[in-house]
């Protein structure tokens, strides 16, 4: 019981932290930045994949560990959907990580100009880590789990 609770609490603990991260790219993000600015960037970089890491450690406790049975979780199509966005979004943020690492570095009163695309990418993660709170919500519900395991 205690477990259960302490891993749910750190679950959301880490999503908030998550959030937080890309949300701060996000707004301190602009089309030129020095390289102490993209610096600052880098450490809510930093902050994200820490989070990364604790939303997927207490999210796989959940599901195999504690809670409901990892049957409940495995066949919801609605649970893989929820996963392959999860994916999605580490796979996006692999582009803006690498770019704000190597550009940090150098004199920092320097300008750097930050692609369109980088900030897109940085969207694109919010837009689909906003998408993510409803998938699980469907799913504790129930919602796409066969008839036959209801």
């Amino acid at each position: 019981m205690t477990s259960d609770i302490l891993i749910r609490y750190f679950h959301f603990v880490s999503i908030i932290l998550l959030l937080a991260g890309v949300l701060g790219q996000h707004l301190l993000l602009r089309r030129q930045m020095t390289r102490r600015a993209i610096a600052q960037v880098q450490r809510l970089d930093i902050v994200y994949a820490i989070s990364v890491l604790g939303v997927l450690a207490t999210g796989l406790a959940q599901w195999f560990l504690v809670g409901k049975p990892a049957a409940f979780y495995s066949s919801n199509p609605v649970f893989h959907t929820k996963i392959t966005l999860f994916l999605l979004v580490g796979l996006i943020s692999i582009w803006p990580s690498v770019f704000l690492s190597k550009q940090r570095k150098g004199e920092e009163t320097e300008i750097v100009a930050v692609p369109k695309s980088l900030v897109w990418c940085v969207r694109i993660e919010l837009l689909l880590l906003f998408v993510m709170p409803l998938l699980a919500v469907l799913v504790a519900k129930g919602i796409g789990i066969p008839p036959v395991l209801k």
